[in-house]
């Protein structure tokens, strides 16, 4: 037998935490010596122990916990609700992720107030493309991301199964969705007839007279100061803008950090 002391170690927990266990009846020591009131317990405790654990973290109280084991649930489904909690905390992880990504975005912007420079933006016209592309919409520009992603995806795989070459690098752009949001068009530069298939269309985006262009190097999650630069350089300057960006992707290795995309934003002069 284990003394609370050494049943703690080995749990890994504390031994307020056993006498509370006890207190409440979740895990009752093996043995209590009636002279001195020291509590013992068995090696074989451990397994409840540590399903105790196991279902706190998953973010039940101790009562539910208590009901769950007086139940007796198996061992394969304690393993199914773990997993279940792992994939929620690594959702949970990846947006956190992406939203400190966002912040530390916003705080470069704040700070680069007042430090605008416009030696890397370019007015250029841009011609017509032929584009493929799939569209969706996203509930605002923070969700962006999770939306265009999957789209390309399936756009390459819907691009190889019809044997259709690119021509040219990816091209993502923007509209007010009809009922709210961001409809997100996900395209690539492609020969191929016009047409649509199932969601799938082939299209030529019209020609640009003037659109003020910038490249941003990095992932797509911190382009909001790039995205700031060029507003303020298109406000500045006696232009205005005339729609959303174009997003036209010149380098996409695997580590985005190392992405590099240009940002073609139409612009009339004021």
């Amino acid at each position: 037998m284990f003394t609370i002391g050494d049943f703690a170690r080995h749990g890994r927990v504390s031994v307020r935490m056993l006498r509370h266990y006890d207190a409440i009846g979740l895990l009752r020591p093996a043995r209590v010596d009636p002279a001195t009131g020291y509590r013992y317990y068995m090696a074989g405790q451990l397994a409840r122990l540590n399903r105790v654990i196991a279902l706190k973290d998953l973010g039940f109280t101790l009562q539910q916990v208590q009901e769950i084991l007086d139940e007796k649930v198996s061992t394969e489904e304690l393993r199914a609700m773990l997993r279940l909690r792992r994939a929620e905390l690594e959702a949970t992880m990846t947006a956190a992720a992406a939203r400190l990504t966002q912040v530390e975005a916003r705080l470069r912007s704040i700070e680069s107030e007042g430090h605008m420079t416009g030696n890397d933006i370019v007015v250029k016209s841009l011609p017509s493309v032929r584009v493929a592309e799939l569209t969706a919409v996203a509930t605002d520009f923070d969700s962006i991301g999770p939306v265009v992603q999957p789209l390309y995806e399936e756009l390459m795989r819907r691009l190889h199964t019809a044997g259709i070459a690119l021509t040219g690098p990816g091209v993502a752009y923007y509209e007010d969705a009809p009922d709210g949001g961001v409809l997100v068009h996900a395209g690539v530069e492609v020969a191929a007839p016009l047409g649509k298939d199932d969601g799938l269309r082939i299209v030529d985006l019209p020609p640009v007279e003037q659109a003020a262009t910038i490249v941003h190097r990095g992932s797509m999650d911190a382009i909001l100061p790039t995205i700031q630069t060029l507003g303020r350089w298109i406000d500045a300057n006696g232009y205005r803008s005339a729609g959303y960006p174009r997003e036209i992707n010149l380098e996409c290795p695997e580590n985005r950090d190392e992405w590099v995309t240009e940002l073609q934003e139409p612009v009339t002069k004021v």
